[in-house]
């Protein structure tokens, strides 16, 4: 019976095939676009909706701007208008009141391992590291998701999320390509693959690689032998691409051919990397091998080379205040975020956790409190970019999601307070206009099936 409820509920999600990533470069030869398309190409479709709006909220639109009292209409799967309380509303939709609540952006994180380490935590799904060489661009973590995975409810139900990016592990110095999901219910990770969005690749320097290789007695040992081989991979990619673009005739290479779309700007780089002198040695990395940073990851020091990230257009997706938990962790500072941000610089709040994707909101909220203490005064509005529009324009995808502007896709939070309080949960939650979850109706508060009857975990009724 469960599970026929269940099928039925993802038979919604019906397939239709849109491309992911983007084209090649006009520079590079037939061979290398066909071998830089996606071959397992998005099937989502969004869950049908119902035209929407909301009135009398406090609008936090994701770029910066807020409306008192606002309206947000969304139709066809997007946001038809958003304004102030004389913004004209259809008739005949359905609409709900946001008195005394706020409506934002529905939020991304750009740091989540969902999926490829799922819950329950046990070694038979542990999925997320190709533990076998400090070098393994040729993995996807796609190919580990499980839908299944109970996060992915929790984190929609509690913490409002609606778009988020998978990444692999940060054994390896090369992890392997990200894959970005809406966080939808469906049977498959094509189902759940948001459309055309790019794809990243992992990258991490510092304690891990060296102390899961060094201590099997090999390379890299060191943080100059992570760098060593680095060197010597980049120097491979960039030969490998040459030959490509010069239509020459070559083995295919799964793994170089993930750093060819690097290389091309297809494919983002997103770093693991926690000290400042070890962002700005892989910053240089970067310009001696021609390819682009988009984003360091945890980036605990961030504060140290804020000006030095400006400069180069890189995003830091960084925790609130977690730190100490080994030594390149030690010199965090609650204050990170807001000194990124005074700086002018991109600054992304990310959980990396499956608990903490649940709570990003309050993440965010710490962060703007240890700032404030510190004489940052960053307005609320400001702060919600930190969890909606930055961390989408890292991903590749901000012109699509992101913020509650027109055209954009209906990825919407209705939370019963304010975002930034520790006592407010999202209300309803809606994707492509679609509601998903509706605390006020418990048939839409959905539960993965593995979890479906078990005492504390989800709805039970």
């Amino acid at each position: 019976m469960r599970l026929s409820a269940l099928v039925g509920l993802l038979a919604l999600a019906a397939c239709s095939t849109t491309p992911a990533g983007k084209p090649a470069t006009a520079s590079t030869k037939s061979t290398a676009a066909k071998w830089n398309a996606d071959p397992y190409p998005s099937t989502y479709k969004a869950y049908p909706a119902a035209p929407t709006a909301i009135r009398g909220a406090t609008i936090l639109d994701g770029e910066g701007g807020k409306i008192e009292r606002g309206v947000v209409f969304m139709s066809g799967g997007k946001i038809t208008s958003v304004g102030g309380p004389d913004v004209a509303i259809p008739a005949d939709v359905v609409v709900y009141d946001g008195t005394g609540k706020y409506v934002t952006p529905g939020i991304i994180d750009i740091h989540s391992h969902l999926g490829v380490y799922p819950s329950p935590s046990v070694d038979a799904l542990s999925d997320g590291n190709e533990a076998t060489s400090p070098v393994r661009p040729e993995v996807w973590a796609e190919h580990s998701v499980w839908p299944q995975d109970p996060g992915f409810s929790r984190a929609l139900v509690n913490g409002g999320i609606t778009s988020l990016e998978i990444l692999p592990g940060s054994a390896n110095l090369f992890g392997g390509r990200s894959v970005v999901l809406k966080n939808v219910y469906a049977r498959t990770v094509q189902a759940m693959k948001f459309p055309g969005a790019p794809y990243g690749l992992k990258m991490a320097c510092g304690e891990n690689p060296k102390r899961v290789y060094g201590s099997r007695g090999q390379m890299p040992q060191t943080r100059m032998g992570n760098m060593a081989v680095n060197r010597g991979t980049w120097a491979k990619a960039v030969e490998y691409k040459k030959k490509l673009d010069k239509g020459e005739t070559v083995t295919r290479d799964i793994a170089m051919d993930t750093l060819a779309g690097v290389l091309a700007g297809n494919i983002l780089v997103q770093n693991h990397c926690y000290r400042a002198d070890e962002m700005a040695q892989m910053i240089d990395l970067s310009k001696e091998f021609g390819y682009k940073i988009t984003a360091f990851h945890h980036a605990v020091e961030s504060y140290k080379i804020a000006d030095l990230l400006k400069a180069n257009g890189i995003c830091s997706a960084m925790w609130a205040d977690w730190y100490g938990f080994k030594m390149e962790s030690y010199d965090a500072i609650p204050e990170n975020i807001a000194l990124v941000q005074n700086e002018g610089a991109c600054a992304v709040v990310h959980s990396d956790d499956a608990n903490g994707i649940q709570r990003l909101n309050q993440e965010a909220a710490k962060a703007l409190a240890s700032g404030r203490r510190a004489g940052i005064n960053i307005p609320e509005e400001i702060a919600w970019e930190w969890i909606s529009w930055n961390p989408a324009k890292a991903l590749g995808v901000g012109d699509r999601t992101g913020s509650l502007k027109v055209g954009k896709m209906a990825d919407v939070v209705m939370w019963n307070g304010n975002p930034f309080s520790v006592y407010t949960r999202p209300e309803r939650v809606w994707i492509d206009g679609a509601m998903m979850y509706d605390a006020n109706d418990p048939k839409r508060r959905p539960v993965s099936d593995f979890e479906l009857g078990q005492a504390g975990e989800g709805d039970t009724k």
